[in-house]
């Protein structure tokens, strides 16, 4: 801010607040000192109004707040560039500052528990009830916004409760995954399969790999459509089509694998345009390795309940 702006606004904020102090000063004189019979000497609808003068503690309420103020204005920002002083602000108070504060204070209550749970294995600390909430509290601020508030996933996300793990599924990976993020990409067919090409894989993917039936009324050459996907489809899903997770290729024999959907024609939307697919690395967000392993903890332990579910049944 400018020199002239910041005397402006200081200016113009410590006029008005000196000019309702006088304002407050001028208009309790020549005021009654108690109650009255006379009255303003107008009528509205037969009412008259009495010439009594505002309660005291009116007007020690209207002065508190204008002492409250200058209060205000003195220890936080408010008069221009001024940055105030307020005591344990270097340089003045600031949101920043205030948010860094809170945080530094958490860490160092925290701290201890979220070392004291990073040396144990993910496996047992995805027993550990206590450490579930931290952990899903983690869960719920950092990866709700893309993997949902129950981690089923959406449209191009993947659902986290079932046993399908694009990258793998074992503590250490999903731990990889968290702090280093992801990148896939699966290039665009269509220029070199062609548009007969792209039918025919996607209704081999479909009936052969993925176990459905085509649409009424479709038909496709599931032959051709094995023959293209064993020379152009093999290098990412395997021969089986059972995908390979050190490239983040999914599972094409599950359904649940399809993030961008499992349907005849979106099976060819994915193959005719490919898909490009990006997850952010959390370790500045999440902010330690320690908290990192809680959050993976958690997450290892959706799909696990999904299993032990499973079982039971």
């Amino acid at each position: 801010m400018t020199t002239f702006w910041s005397w402006y606004i200081t200016l113009l904020t410590l006029g008005s607040l000196l000019a309702l102090l006088w304002l407050l000063f001028a208009t309790r004189k020549g005021q009654q000192s108690g109650p009255t019979e006379q009255t303003l000497g107008h009528s509205f609808d037969g009412i008259e109004e009495y010439d009594n003068p505002l309660p005291r503690w009116w007007f020690m309420l209207f002065l508190g707040t204008l002492i409250f103020a200058a209060g205000y204005l003195l220890l936080y920002p408010g008069l221009g560039n001024y940055a105030g002083k307020l005591p344990g602000y270097e340089g003045g108070w600031t949101q920043v500052k205030q948010w860094q504060r809170e945080v530094d204070k958490a860490n160092r209550e925290y701290a201890p528990i979220y070392a004291g749970y990073a040396k144990l294995p993910v496996e047992q600390v995805a027993q550990d009830e206590r450490a579930l909430k931290m952990g899903g509290r983690l869960f719920a601020s950092n990866c709700s916004v893309c993997h949902g508030s129950d981690a089923k996933g959406a449209y191009g996300f993947p659902n986290l409760t079932d046993k399908e793990w694009r990258w793998g599924g074992s503590p250490e990976t999903i731990k990889q995954t968290i702090i280093g993020g992801r990148s896939g990409m699966m290039p665009a067919q269509a220029q070199m399969i062609g548009e007969e090409g792209v039918h025919n894989v996607a209704a081999y993917v479909l009936t052969e790999l993925a176990g459905r039936k085509l649409p009424a009324g479709e038909t496709a050459d599931i032959s051709a459509g094995q023959k293209i996907f064993a020379s152009t489809c093999f290098a990412c899903h395997g021969a089986d089509g059972k995908g390979t997770p050190s490239m983040g290729a999914p599972n094409l024999t599950n359904p649940s694998a399809f993030i961008y959907g499992s349907s005849f024609a979106q099976l060819q939307q994915t193959i005719r345009y490919g898909r490009t697919g990006h997850m952010p690395a959390q370790l500045p967000y999440v902010g330690s390795e320690d908290k990192v392993h809680l959050l993976t903890a958690y997450v290892y332990s959706l799909s696990q309940q999904q299993e032990q579910a499973v079982a039971q049944d």
